[in-house]
C-alpha cells in the first residue's frame, strides 16, 4: 500500500457519513483485499460461516484484477459514498 490516494481512501472509508449497505461494504472489502493481497487464496469458509463466505465470495469476484485497478476502483467507490 504505497499509493497515497489509496491510503487516504482507506482512512476516509472509516469516516463515512452513514453506514453503507452490506453489498457496498462487501465490495469495499473485496476491492481492498484485491488491492493489498492480490488474488484470493485458501478455501471458501463453510456454509455456516455466512459472513466469512460472503467476504470470500466478494474478494474472489475480483480475481485477476490488477492491484492498481483494484486501488483505483476502491478510491472511486469510497469517494462516491461522500
Amino acid at each position: 500500500m504505497n499509493n497515497k490516494a489509496f491510503i487516504d481512501a482507506v482512512a476516509k472509508s472509516k469516516t463515512l457519513p452513514e453506514r453503507p449497505s452490506n453489498e457496498i461494504l462487501l465490495k469495499l472489502y473485496g476491492l481492498y483485499k484485491q488491492a493489498t493481497d492480490g488474488d484470493v487464496i485458501g478455501e471458501r469458509p463453510s456454509g455456516f460461516d455466512f459472513k466469512g463466505a460472503a467476504k470470500f465470495d466478494s474478494w474472489e469476484s475480483f480475481k485477476g484484477m490488477s492491484k492498481d485497478i483494484a486501488e483505483n476502483e476502491y478510491i472511486e467507490l469510497v469517494n462516491s459514498l461522500f
